[in-house]
């Protein structure tokens, strides 16, 4: 009990000091938080159905009625952008929770069994890497038809690479080291072994690798939407938002585009600067 102790208090000593010396990790933390609640709540406090067109209200300029102003067929801007938090979230969390359990147990095995096993998972690995990996979302997408869950499906396979091959390499370091062959000796089998003694000690590392994936799954999402294979109108979603302010560029209406792509960019730099933060509490060498 007192050792579980000591490790958590290291642990919060470790969190309060990035936090002290580190104040933009601390302030983009406090905003995915407010992120994800705003995409717990976000309906119940959305001003307006998003969905809802009005006519007499096309293309108003942002005013206390419409903080963000409203689009083409006069959608309140600032409840589209509310909702599509929830989704763009949603698609991005769900994508890379499955590409990072399919990941770490494809790694894993890769790693410890070695030999053929190895080598089938990681051509298997190399085939999908082999792609651009944006064009690769593209054609699943464009193959399975354009859905929230096939989109997550997509998201979830380009990147199943990256955790499989950082779990193979750290499971084939660690699987060398003394307290596994001590393990092994002691009559523990493989599953045990990796379960017990091997997985725990990489998850730390995956997770910092997930959460600067998350951003990145947010960008995916949102482009191909951006392009008409995301998520289908009137849906609101960020790229979509974005894409549908697009042609008023030139023209004035610039609140068209502005607010969705401005939410879009502070999630996904949020997501970097908190992973940034992550990877320097696990490993404070990695601190500068």
């Amino acid at each position: 009990m007192s050792t579980k102790k000591t490790a958590f208090s290291e642990f919060m000593s470790d969190a309060r000091y990035i936090a002290s010396t580190n104040k933009l990790t601390f302030g983009a933390a406090l905003i995915l938080l407010a992120l994800v609640v705003l995409a717990v709540i976000g309906p119940a406090i959305a001003p307006y159905d998003p969905i809802a067109t009005d006519a007499a209200k096309t293309l108003l300029k942002p005013s206390w009625a419409h903080p963000f102003g409203t689009d083409a067929l006069g959608r309140d801007i600032l409840s589209r952008v509310i909702y599509a938090t929830r989704l763009d979230l949603g698609i991005a969390v769900g994508a890379v929770a499955v590409s990072f359990f399919i990941g770490l147990a494809l790694g894993s095995i890769a790693g410890y069994a070695g030999g053929w096993t190895d080598t089938i998972i990681g051509r298997l690995m190399d085939t999908i890497m082999a792609f651009p990996l944006f064009v690769l979302a593209m054609g699943i997408v464009a193959a399975l038809g354009n859905n929230v869950f096939n989109i997550m499906v997509a998201t979830a396979i380009i990147n199943l690479p990256f955790y499989t091959r950082f779990a193979r390499a750290e499971v084939n370091v660690i699987s060398k080291l003394t307290y596994v062959e001590a393990a092994r000796m002691g009559g523990n089998g493989s599953v045990r072994i990796l379960a017990t003694h091997i997985t725990p000690n990489i998850l730390p590392k995956m997770v910092v690798q997930a959460s600067l994936n998350l951003g990145w799954a947010i960008l995916n999402a949102a482009g191909l939407s951006f392009i008409g294979l995301g998520v289908r109108p009137p849906t609101p979603e960020w790229g979509i938002m974005v894409s549908e302010g697009a042609p008023y560029i030139f023209s004035g209406e610039w609140w068209t585009f502005v607010f969705p792509g401005l939410a879009l960019v502070i999630a996904v730099f949020c997501f970097n600067l908190v992973g940034d933060g992550l990877r320097d509490l696990i490993d404070p060498r990695a601190r500068t």
